[in-house]
């Protein structure tokens, strides 16, 4: 038997968080999304990936913090108070994201989410699924968390 339910567009809408980086708009599902902390200090990793901020505590699990700057190419985070990080789960993995703030949570029909123009260096089509067009002609870079994600290598005995 068919399904005779009406599914509209907003049925069908992606909510995303948006927020700042080195004075740029980005967004997420926010599915991914299992918090949002303020900054607080991390400790150091030794021979981490540079984008890599180091880890934190977060009630009891070691959580690695990625400054979405550095990783992104758009030069090292200078932290300060204003900081916050996105605690997102990608797959099994727990991270944090270090960015400038928060800015909204916005419903996104997926009609706005545009893909990437073909003229697009290789490097920015690794981390960026997609363009979310806002009614305000402003456009947030849609991110792909897993690509964003240090690369785990496994050691052998």
């Amino acid at each position: 038997m068919l399904d005779s339910t009406d599914h509209t567009t907003s049925d069908l809408r992606h909510d995303m968080v948006a927020f700042r980086v080195a004075d740029q708009d980005f967004c997420i599902d926010i599915g991914m999304v299992r918090e949002i902390r303020s900054w607080s200090e991390t400790t150091f990793l030794p021979h981490a990936q540079p984008y890599v901020k180091g880890v934190i505590n977060l009630r009891g699990a070691v959580v690695a913090v990625i400054d979405l700057a550095a990783r992104l190419g758009l030069g090292v985070t200078k932290t300060d108070p204003r900081n916050v990080i996105i605690i997102a789960q990608v797959g099994r993995q727990m991270v944090g994201l270090l960015a400038d703030h928060v800015s909204d949570i916005l419903p996104v029909p997926p009609e706005a989410i545009k893909p990437m123009p073909d003229v697009a260096a290789e490097e920015a089509k690794a981390f960026i699924t997609g363009l979310v067009s806002m009614d305000d002609d402003r456009l947030l870079r849609k991110l792909d968390l897993a690509r964003i994600l240090p690369e785990t290598k496994t050691f052998t005995a």
